[in-house]
Order: structure tokens, then sequence, then C-alpha cells
């Protein structure tokens, strides 16, 4: 109980300094359970839509996919004769069946031929309206499609587009391009995580989106009274055989949120990933925070431990101080997650996707397992200052001396600092040197924890070089004031290392993503110049297929000198070593592409493969199956037959545009593939005449503004588009890293703080010989600065070299071009001086307010 007492009583004496502390377990606590909150959030929005869209059993073609995605590589959905309808009405136990039909292979515009697909990713859904969409959907203004010039569309994108009955809408298929009027606008009963959803009447959907009558991609089936799902499933299964795809609802709504798991889960992981990094540099401040408290109360455990305190009560008591402090900061990071969920929804609310705060997910686990990391971060960040006050003798803590073996320990810990860090060193060496990529990961990844333990560990010994450096260069120029500044920063270096390296972690991240994301643009930028060979490339960046229309269209530009097609599907190789390779990509393009994209050939010449019958593989795939040219391989293509092609090159697997492609021609695929089976083009490369590369470009945009989906761009625009797409995902990257940077200046201003209060005798005795408060902010303000600096010079040295490993290892995929961003570490580097500046605003000016006579008394 006296412990408890004693740790209450100091806990609350320095709230301030303890707030600072929980703010950061506040804020790591807060991005934990948030993420958690705002996933498990979508997992309900998800399950509440496809639970609720299922009929209690799905008819479906059997080559349809699990989830009901619609998009095939011909742009036309799966479909099954309507005589299944009849078929299934007949089964036992079946109440109703209605046929339907349904694509996503679709392309939606408005009258001003503007796009009106969502912007968040998510689907375009065009079908016929049904007795089982009418279950989820409520007609709130005009009424459902009756005929082929009508069209009804959500609610969702009729707001976001302005869209009111009457209005021209136009539905780009494969089969062509459809105009309808919006005939009435239904909303979701349940929420709508995104999609755009365009429903015709069923002949008109079948004539649009298939190109013939007699035929759904869908039958679904209601039980009747008594029947369940299952029961239901196999008595039509008995009555159709097994040549349909028979789901339930449960299997249905099961196969739909595992598509969208695996993106759950890539975002769920990084940003728990994002939030591990904030705990650790939360960690440094909180092992800064109690240290120092501990150091300004040497004098008062000298008592405790004289009237006969154990070590083992003053341990316990300060860590009894990191378990309240773990346990508030903790409790209110918990309540901020759940407000953090909420924005983020918001927030995707904006980027285009739903989602209602009706299903705001709060699993008890939530608020469990922040309380837990929370607490146990905490407690385990006090151990070593709360085991070093235990440490402390009475009689050295009454005369106000240091431990003894303090130097010792510093120089322990030097020596470990600097083996970690070679051993750091060598390991990103052998990663460099590696002859495959995945060998080279594994030792970039023990190089980068072990240089990072390594240069964390090193820090103080570190800091007292690299600070002295700092100070001859940014502050002697100060005069006096300035190596004050310099020699309060390497008074305790222990202190200086452990506040740099909170802010070094994140920076060394920022410079290793940034050398990374620089060098894949510069290496794709060579290769681009140096493969591709054509004026312009065309494709849709939503991933959707090039109909016949559009590809007439371009063929017909002013200016056009030629186009070559490119498509892609899948095949069953049975190579010369006997081995069968199911689902195997394999490239159908026009002969001229061999011209548009420069492949190095290690034998044979790409030309060849797509004479007829003829085919080229890539080097590894050739290593691994014993081919070489004049070799057959069998071919067992998607959706056509089977026939025997001849390799007549082999390329080089180094290769970065289209890397590990394999080659035929669009002939030797339609041989083997039926015309209305064959894929569409999923690119088009054009040339244009000699001279009239200008020209050419503005036709081909003019002949594709009935096309919005599809995107016209020349080497140059092609470039400056991985660079954006590059740029935004380090962005978002960066945003993320920027909660580490704002616990690590957390740091900077708590130990700036409790250093001013630990100088306060200092302070007045130095205002009272003629520092004025102007010169004594300056001198915080500038050792808040060199310890930024003293940070941020580590952490970007660090990321450049954990970036250059990195760069060595993408060199062996074929991204050779090592470039570092010069503007943006400088950029970098020239902000960590801000933050320190902005970190130091408080500390400074409540050091300049202290009463002089009041400083000197202090004891």
């Amino acid at each position: 109980m006296t412990v408890l007492k004693t740790s209450m009583r100091n806990f609350f004496a320095h709230k301030g300094r303890m707030a600072l502390s929980a703010v950061a377990v506040l804020l790591s606590v807060a991005f934990v359970c948030g993420t958690l909150v705002f996933t498990d959030t979508m997992n309900t929005t998800f399950d509440k839509l496809f639970a609720a869209t299922s009929s209690d059993v799905t008819v479906s073609a059997k080559d349809s996919s699990d989830t009901g995605e619609t998009t095939s590589d011909n742009g036309k959905p799966p479909v099954i004769p309507a005589a299944v309808v009849d078929e299934v009405r007949g089964a036992a136990g079946v109440k109703s069946a209605e046929g339907t039909v349904v694509s996503t292979s679709v392309t939606v515009v408005d009258g001003d031929k503007d796009s009106l697909s969502p912007t968040s990713g998510g689907p375009t859904i065009v079908g016929s309206w049904n007795a089982n969409d009418a279950r989820t959907m409520k007609i709130t203004s005009g009424a459902a499609p009756e005929g082929p010039d009508q069209i009804m569309v959500d609610a969702d994108t009729a707001d976001k587009h302005g869209l009111e009955p009457g209005d021209e809408i136009g539905v780009i298929t494969v089969v062509g391009t459809h105009t309808a009027k919006v005939s009435g606008i239904a909303d979701f009963t349940v929420t709508n995580p995104g999609a755009a959803i365009f429903y015709l009447d069923t002949k008109t959907a079948q004539r649009v989106l298939v190109g013939e009558s007699g035929v759904y991609t869908n039958v679904n089936v209601t039980a009747a009274g008594g029947v369940s799902d299952a029961q239901l499933k196999k008595n039509v299964v008995t009555a159709l055989g097994g040549d349909y795809k028979v789901q339930t609802a449960e299997e249905t709504a099961e196969a739909n949120q595992k598509d969208v798991e695996g993106f759950m889960n890539v975002m769920k992981y990084a940003m728990l990933g994002f939030a591990g990094i904030a705990f650790l540099v939360g960690i440094f401040l909180i092992i800064n925070t109690f240290s120092m408290l501990v150091a300004q109360r040497t004098r008062e455990i000298g008592l405790m431990r004289a009237i006969g305190s154990s070590r083992k009560q003053v341990n316990r008591s300060v860590l009894v101080e990191a378990l309240l402090l773990g346990i508030i900061g903790s409790v209110l990071g918990a309540g901020a997650g759940v407000g953090l969920a909420v924005g983020l929804m918001k927030l995707m609310g904006l980027a285009g996707m739903d989602l209602s705060t009706d299903d705001l997910t709060v699993a008890w686990t939530t608020p469990a397992i922040g309380l837990f990391l929370g607490v146990a971060v905490t407690v385990l960040a006090a151990y070593l200052p709360a085991r070093r006050a235990g440490r402390i003798s009475p009689m050295a803590a009454l005369r106000d001396a240091g431990t003894p073996a303090d130097a010792r320990a510093g120089r322990i810990r030097g020596g470990i600092g600097l083996v970690l860090t070679a051993a750091g060193g060598a390991a990103l060496y052998l990663a460099g040197s590696a002859d495959k990529a995945t060998d080279g990961s594994m030792w970039l990844g023990l190089g980068v924890v072990l240089s990072l333990i390594g240069f964390v560990v090193v820090g103080p010994v570190l800091a007292s070089g690299v600070v002295r450096v700092l100070g001859a260069v940014l502050l002697r120029a100060f005069g006096p004031v300035g190596r004050m500044a310099e020699r309060n920063a390497l008074r305790n270096p222990r202190r200086t290392g452990a506040t740099g390296a909170a802010l070094m972690i994140g920076l060394a991240l920022v410079a290793c993503l940034s050398v990374v994301g620089s060098s894949m643009v510069a290496s794709a930028t060579e290769e681009l110049d140096k493969s591709v060979g054509t004026d312009f490339i065309i494709q849709s960046d939503s991933g959707q297929l090039i109909t016949p229309q559009a590809v007439e269209a371009v063929r017909g530009a002013s200016g056009v000198d030629r186009v070559t097609e490119y498509k892609w599907t899948e095949a069953d190789f049975t190579t010369p070593d006997g081995k069968t390779l199911k689902d195997t990509a394999i490239t159908a393009a026009d002969p001229t592409y061999a011209t548009d994209l420069r492949v190095e050939t290690v034998a044979g010449k790409l030309a060849d493969a797509y004479r007829p019958g003829s085919m080229s593989v890539h080097e590894d795939f050739a290593k691994d199956h014993g081919i070489s040219v004049g070799s057959k391989i069998e071919i067992a293509f998607k959706d056509g037959g089977t026939g025997a092609l001849t390799v007549r090159a082999i390329t080089s697997s180094e290769a970065v545009v289209d890397a590990g492609a394999m080659y035929t021609s669009i002939d030797t695929l339609a041989k083997y593939v039926p015309a209305d089976r064959m894929p569409l083009d999923m690119l088009l490369f054009v040339s244009a005449k000699d001279g009239q590369q200008e020209a050419a470009y503005k036709a081909l945009k003019d002949g594709l503004h009935d096309y919005p989906q599809y995107t016209v761009r020349d080497q140059t625009d092609y470039k400056e588009a991985l660079k954006d797409q590059i740029g935004q995902l380090l962005n978002m990257i960066y945003g993320l890293l920027a909660l580490a940077i704002v616990v690590a200046v957390l740091g900077v201003v708590n130990t700036l703080a409790l250093s001013v209060v630990e100088r306060t005798r200092e302070i007045g005795l130095m205002r009272a010989i003629g520092l004025s408060r102007r010169q004594l902010r300056r001198m915080i303000r500038m050792e808040s600065v060199v310890i930024a600096l003293f940070g941020a010079l580590l952490g970007l040295g660090l990321g450049m070299g954990w970036g250059a490993t990195a760069q060595q290892l993408l060199a062996l995929e074929g991204l050779k071009v090592l470039d570092i961003p010069w503007p943006t570490i400088t950029g970098v580097f020239i902000g960590s001086a801000f933050v320190g500046l902005f970190a130091a605003l408080v500390p400074a000016f409540r050091a300049g307010r202290m009463n002089v006579l009041n400083a000197i008394a202090t004891d």
C-alpha cells in the first residue's frame, strides 16, 4: 500500500510530463484499435450485403466465378440456357426460380460520355431487375425499367453524379453501346460499400450484355417453407445433374467474403505494422521520461533507501507509475481508436466507398488487445529505468553522485552496439551480393533489424561525435548561446541518443522507401526507353478489356501507321519433360509486337515466335523444363482446342517490361480458340506515321472520346503515370509513418521539458548573470534542432543504406538503376530542423517565464 501511495504521489506530481508519454501510448493504441474497428466494420458491412443479396440457392454456369464476378476474357459473362429455369422450378422444395442476367464487364457513361464508374475501385454492375434485387432495393423515385429505352440506377451513384429520371445513360459492352434514359432510382436497404449498379429489363439485359436472347447468367432459387438451403441445393443438383454450378446463400456469401478478404488483410496488417513502429518509437519516449524522472528523484530515492526501502520496493514504485501511465493511455487510446475508425469511414466515403456507422463493430477483443499492448509496452519500457533506480545506493544518492557502473555500462553498451552494427552491415553486404533475390531478401531483413538495433544501442557513442560536428557547423555562429546548446546536448549522450533514435526509425524508413521508389521509377523509365519502340500505348487503368468497337476507332484514327493487338489467356502446358502445368499464362500478339517491344533473346529470334504454330518461352522456364529452340510444347487452350507449338525463341528472364511472358501470334491462338471465345485485347500499341505523332495523338484521344474507360498515353505520359502510381503509394506510406514521427516529436518535447526542469537552478543562475529570456529560449531551440538533426542524420544514412541494398536485389529482377532522390532526402533533413524548432516551442517558452529567484532557490 505504501508503494502504491508513493507511486500515485509521484505520478500526479509529474502529471504534465506523464501526459506527453500518455499521448504517445494513446496514439499507438488508438491506431491499433482504430484499425481493428475499421476492418471489423468493413467485414460486417460486406457480410450483411452478401447475406442480404444472395438468394437461397443460385445456379450459374460451370465455369463462372464462385463470387459472381462475371468478367471473362471475351467480355461476355458465362451463360446458361433459359430451359434450366424450368428444370429448376420442377425440383422438389422450390418455391420460385427466376433467371437473371448480370455483368461487370461494362462501362456506363452519362450524356457527356463521362464515366459513372466508382472512383473507389468498386465494381460497375449492370443487370436485369428481378425479385431478388427487389428484396434489397427500394425504388425511391420513378419506376423499374420496362423497355429497351429505360434504365434504373442506384441512389448512391445518382447522388454522386447528379442523375435524375429522364437523364440519358450509355452502357458500353463488347456487344456495343446501348443508350437509355433513367426510369427510376433505387436505394439499398443495406449499406452499399461502393458499387455502381444499373438495372435493365431482362430482354434488354440479354441483348446488351450477352448479345443473344434465351440465356441467363444466374438462376435465383427460393426455397419453399420448411426446406433448408442445403436440402434445396441437393434437390436442384439432382434435377440438373453436374453440368452447372449450384451454391447456397451461405456458400455464395462466403465466396464473396473471401474475394475481399485478401485486400482487407493486406490493409489491416499494413496499418498494424505502422502502429507497431509507433509503439517502438514510443518506447524510447517512455524510457527517456522515466530515466529523467528517476534522475531528478535521486536524492528522494536515496532517502527512501536510507529509511529502509528495499531495491524491490523502489523498483516496484517506478513500475507502478508506468502501469498507471499504461492503463490511462490505453483506455483513452481505445476510445480514440473508435473515433479514428469513424474518421476512416468518413474518409472512405469521400473516396466513394460508403460505410455506415450503423454497422460500427467494436468486438470485446479490440479494447482488450489495445489495453494489453499499451500496458505491456509501457511497463517493459520503464523496466530499465526502474531497475536503475533500484540499484542506486543510499549514500551515493544523498551525495548526488552518479552510479559507479555508469561509465563501464556505457563502454559495454558501445561495444555491443558496434558489434550489432557490424553484423547488420555484413548481412546487408551479403544481401547486396546475393545471386538470387529470394536468398538476398532474407539477408536484407536480417541486416535491417541488426543495423537498426545496433544504431539504437550505439546511439549515445555516436551522439558525442555527431553533435560536435553539427555544433561546429550550425551552432558556433551563435556565439556563447550556441556553445551552451551544444554542451547541453552533449551533457547526457544516452538521453540524446535515445531521443534521436526515436526520430531515426521513422526517417530511416522514409529514406529507404524513397530510394527504392525512385530507383524503380528510374529503372522502369530506362527500360521503357530501351525496349518500347511504339509511339502510344492504349489501355484501361481499371483493368477493362478493350472492346472491338474501340479497336476499330483506334485503327480509324488519322495519322496512325500500325496497331498491334495484345491478348492474354491461360492454357495447360505439357512440356518435353512430361510435366503438365495448369493455367499457365500465354500472350498472343500481332507479329509487329516484336518491333514494338524490343525483348532480348538468348536463343532464336522473337519474330519467329509469331510464325504459324510457333511460340516463345522465357529463359528460366526453358531451363526448368529442358526446352531449347525447336522443342515442342503441347498447349491446351482455355475455351479452345489443343495443339503442339514449336518453340522458336527463348527470351531473357531479366526483362522488366512484360517480364516472364511467353508469346504466340493471334493467328495461332485463333486456330485453336473459336471466334466467339477469343479473348479481348488487354493493350493496344500504336505507331504513328512519320512526322505525324502529334496529329495521331490528338486523333486517338478524339476517337476514344466515347470510350472513357481507355487512356491514350505516349511514352512521356506512361512514365509520368508510373511515377504517379509509385508516388501515391509512397505518400500513403509516408502518411502512416507520420504517426511514428509525431510520437518522436512528443519525445523531443518531453526530453526538453524534463531537461528544463532538471536544469532549473542552472537556468536561474544563467539568468542572474545576464542571460536574457530571448537568449535562453534560443539556446533551448538550438539544442532541440541539434537533437532532431542528429536523429535525421542517423535515420537518413541508415535508410539510404537499406534502400541501396534493396535496389541491388531489384537489379536481379531487371531494375538496375540506383537513384538517390536527393531533393527528398534534403527536404526531410531540413524538415527535421523545423521539427526540432516546433518541439522546442513549449519548453523554451516555459523556461523563459521562470522566476529567477525561485529558480536559484530550487534544490
